[in-house]
């Protein structure tokens, strides 16, 4: 029986895998989407496709770009849809604090501190925990805390497969929670802004819509994460004896712990500062106005925020650790951050010219009005229909790896579409963010599913995709169970998902 449930599972992987490696690059898909809207908003065009704004009463048209008006349009347009697309301004700025941050060493050291300074029993959620939380400086989990966990846990007699199965489920499985607001919250956020704009020109989705939902996931998925490893992974696993001499894991420095020391004056000023202009009511970060906090300075500085504070630490923990010398080095942290980015960019320019397409045609309103009609008349509960939404994009997340490529395709059909029926762009947000984060650790697709086999291979020669799905898949499962069952509660509860971000519109 359990030959047979092999087979049928590596059976199931190849398909996945084949039908992954015929999708083309994701910028190469954008362009092959912009020429596909442009043709689809010829044909609609030919047979007058219209519907009827269910809040205006105004008649809504399908534009043809297959024409003079609509060859103006991506001629002129190309440049500004690029330097004007949301995200894109936004990645770039947050990602430079972050170099700094990083190329200090500070990243690094935080994270293989809060490993090395846990009590035993307590280990594995903190290594799902630290997992979670370096979402916020995107690969350094990947490329650190993965393969330190397996040495960890080797270094305690414990197989390192273990350790790096729980490292992964926290980094990539918990993708989308997290205590701070990283990258992805500002790209995810301009995004679904701009589907909102479909519907509504005036909606702003600040990034930090999703944070209320996302701070108390993060310890859900860490329980989560923690159980599935202690409960279900490690008892299928043999006892690993290994061939070699294990010296454990190297001890802070005397200058890791000075640049730490440096990071955490520098990080305390730079809160105080922040506690200072947010907490009284005259505060210098609140509106002027209205001494509101939630469409203040603040909230739409986040961004802002996440590069001065990460730059700060950075250079604090790079002059104390003697890892930044001079004001070169520190550029060049921020520059090779940047380099990271290139195909993030190219990928973005596609990308703006297919949402601006999308937008100019209305078939994004047209399809959204239409979806909006059938879904409701479908008889489906709001729940029933987050859950739905969720597993679609569990499924689609198995053979297109990009969280934001995804969202950039999906964001303009779905926003408009929930926002009809009376649903908020970022409750649509929290729900793609469930199904995305979920199945990344069992997609081939995954940027960094190969360089977690080769981890594994380390300590098993034998071990394939197969392995790691096998492996991967009971976090899938729990994670997905928790987090909706989650999300359904809040929703019940009609909590507030983010500053200022309701349930409802």
């Amino acid at each position: 029986m359990r030959k047979v449930k092999i087979n049928l599972l590596d059976k199931f992987l190849s398909i996945i895998e084949k039908v992954g490696n015929i999708l083309p690059h994701p910028a190469t898909l954008f362009a092959i989407f912009c020429f596909l809207v442009i043709i689809i908003s010829w044909i609609a065009s030919l047979f007058d496709l219209s519907v009827t704004h269910p809040g205006t009463g105004e008649t809504i048209r399908s534009v043809n770009l297959l024409s003079e008006h609509g060859l103006h349009l991506i001629l002129t347009q190309m440049v500004h849809n690029f330097t004007s697309f949301a995200p894109l301004g936004t990645v770039l700025v947050a990602m430079l604090g972050i170099g700094i941050a990083e190329g200090s060493g500070l990243i690094g050291t935080t994270l293989k501190l809060i490993v090395l300074s846990s009590p035993r029993k307590l280990l594995t959620f903190v290594i799902v925990f630290a997992g979670i939380i370096s979402n916020t400086a995107s690969e350094v989990g990947y490329v650190l805390l993965v393969p330190l966990s397996g040495v960890i846990f080797q270094t305690l007699g414990r197989n390192p497969i273990a350790g790096i199965a729980a490292a992964f489920a926290g980094v990539s499985g918990g993708y989308s929670a997290n205590l701070l607001l990283g990258t992805i919250d500002p790209l995810l956020a301009g995004l679904s802004e701009e589907a909102a704009h479909i519907i509504d020109p005036t909606y702003i989705v600040n990034p930090a819509a999703n944070y209320y939902f996302m701070f108390v996931s993060t310890f859900f998925i860490a329980l989560a994460g923690t159980w599935v490893t202690e409960k279900i992974v490690i008892p299928r696993l043999p006892k690993y004896e290994s061939e070699e001499n294990i010296n454990g894991i190297e001890k802070l420095t005397n200058s890791e712990k000075r640049g730490l020391i440096f990071a955490g004056i520098g990080s305390l000023i730079f809160i105080l500062l922040i506690l200072t202009g947010t907490v009284f009511d005259d505060g210098f970060l609140r509106d002027p106005e209205t001494g509101s906090l939630l469409k203040s300075p603040f909230m739409s500085g986040i961004v802002a925020l996440i590069f001065i504070g990460a730059a700060i630490a950075g250079i604090a923990y790079g002059i104390g650790a003697g890892t930044f010398k001079n004001d070169s080095d520190v550029m060049k942290g921020m520059g090779k951050a940047m380099e990271t980015l290139g195909i993030y960019i190219v990928l973005v320019f596609f990308a703006a010219q297919f949402v601006a397409y999308f937008k100019w045609t209305n078939l994004g309103l047209i399809f959204a009005i239409e979806g909006a009609v059938i879904l409701e008349s479908s008889g489906l509960g709001p729940i029933p229909l987050l859950i739905a939404f969720i597993i679609l994009s569990s499924i689609i997340n198995l053979v297109m790896g990009s969280a934001s490529a995804k969202w950039a395709i999906m964001a303009p059909v779905f926003i408009p579409m929930f926002m009809l029926l009376g649903y908020s762009p970022e409750l649509v947000q929290v729900a793609y963010r469930i199904g995305d984060s979920t199945t990344n650790i069992i997609s081939p697709m995954m940027s960094y599913f190969a360089l977690i086999i080769a981890f594994i291979q380390k300590y098993d020669k034998k071990a394939g995709i197969g392995t790691v799905i096998a492996t991967m898949l009971p976090y899938t499962i729990v994670f997905f169970t928790v987090w909706t069952l989650l999300l359904i509660v809040w929703f019940l509860l009609e909590l507030p998902i983010g500053p200022g971000a309701k349930l409802f519109l």
